[in-house]
């Protein structure tokens, strides 16, 4: 008789990632620093440990010795999907890979099963499911039409047909925050940079698809990003400058990833771009911001690629700023709860971690709460507004260099 099929494959997962499954030692230490876990009052099936464990005990049942010797044991698909379940239930935020005592890379991980569930039929999770389709048939995951990306800008913005610096300027800023679209064109204009931007050809960077384990359905992730680079390429860029934590991601790690290729351009935060500026002197600021402002590191420019100083430094060489440090900061950070797809899958999730980070920003009482991520400003603000706490402010790093540098920004669209 025939041995059955194992239930569960190793597609996607790399052979690193297989011996990481037996390295878990099982210690708990992520689980106490979990935020999406904390959020769900402590529901068993997301913390990080038992993720481990139970795709460990699905690969034995598949591919163990004893299913060498009388074949896979068969897992009711139910199992199944609760874990998938329970993975999709996860921002990626990092935060178990920067505690685990094993070094076990989770982020990679966690993506590498999601798109194991993808191929498999299980995946993605919810409304998930429709980035394939809105990326690929309006390139970008809002249903805009890809025209108005920068369309709308006001008359006084001068923006070069071809540079040497180049505004990616993202799909969050160009079509729903586009405060912080206009904030990052006028600061780059008033300080006499000569840059451009690609508009309507700009697609989607693919950080949905990616963190989300969809990056492979009709290569459209590895397509757009080698459009995006052949279009910034098109352009003169020699510096490609992102106002968004995803984005930037995206860029510095996943394009080259995808494609095969190292970039043909440097990839610069706007954040770090304007700490060079102050340091140079090339900043002059105009006005005084007198708040008492703390910090969120968004989880794809601190933990996933360093970027922890710059912001800092940005905020507080700013006049009248009294910077001060929420509790966990850094690579200890709390996420705000939007990434990995948790915003459109999961939203009641994503609303308890930004309210607990939020509550974070609360303790110190400050008067704002800043970040540089427009995805990160979006969900900390929903949770403001969810625990009332109308009182904090909630703005990006860039807007308030514009407004330091005496930009006028009464005229940006509303969010």
């Amino acid at each position: 008789m025939a041995k059955r099929e194992p239930s569960v494959n190793t597609q996607n997962l790399t052979a690193v990632q297989i011996m990481e499954l037996d390295s878990c030692s099982r210690c708990g230490e992520c689980v106490n620093w979990c935020p999406t876990y904390d959020a769900s009052a402590q529901d068993p099936g997301l913390a990080p440990r038992d993720k481990i464990l139970r795709w460990r005990e699905f690969m034995n049942k598949s591919y163990g010795l004893r299913a060498r010797l009388f074949g896979p044991k068969e897992i009711p698909e139910e199992d199944i999907e609760k874990f998938k379940d329970d993975v999709y239930k996860c921002t990626t935020c990092g935060m178990c890979a920067t505690v685990c005592e094993s070094a076990i890379n989770t982020v990679e991980l966690w993506e590498s099963m999601r798109a194991n569930l993808v191929k498999r039929g299980n995946g993605p999770y919810g409304k998930q499911g429709m980035f394939i389709k809105l990326i690929a048939e309006y390139k970008n995951p809002y249903m805009a039409n890809n025209a108005d990306r920068v369309n709308w800008f006001p008359k006084d913005i001068k923006v070069e047909d071809k540079a040497e610096v180049l505004y990616f300027g993202g799909c969050t800023a160009e079509l729903k925050q586009r405060k912080l679209a206009l904030a990052t064109a006028r600061v780059l204009n008033k300080l006499g940079i000569k840059f451009t931007m690609l508009g309507e050809d700009e697609i989607c960077c693919g950080s949905a698809l990616i963190r989300t384990g969809q990056y492979f359905i009709n290569d459209t992730a590895k397509v757009n990003a080698q459009k995006n680079i052949d279009n910034i390429k098109a352009k003169g860029a020699k510096t490609v400058l992102y106002a968004c934590a995803g984005c930037y991601r995206a860029s510095l790690i996943d394009w080259p990833r995808l494609t095969g290729k190292k970039l043909p351009f440097k990839v610069v935060h706007i954040t770090q771009f304007l700490q060079d500026l102050i340091e140079k002197g090339d900043i002059k600021w105009e006005k005084s911001i007198d708040k008492k402002v703390t910090y969120h590191d968004p989880c794809h420019l601190g933990r996933h690629v360093g970027v922890f100083e710059p912001p800092r430094a940005v905020l507080k060489s700013i006049p009248g700023i009294e910077f001060i440090e929420m509790e966990r900061i850094e690579e200890n950070q709390r996420c705000c709860g939007a990434g990995g797809g948790v915003k459109a899958g999961v939203p009641d999730l994503a609303m308890g971690v930004a309210k607990t980070r939020v509550e974070d920003a609360l303790e110190t009482e400050a008067d704002l709460l800043s970040s540089a991520c427009p995805f990160c400003k979006r969900n900390l603000s929903d949770g403001r507004d969810a625990l009332g706490a109308k009182q904090l402010e909630v703005e990006d790093v860039v807007v308030l260099v514009a407004e330091a540098m005496g930009i006028d920004l009464s005229d940006a669209p509303k969010e």
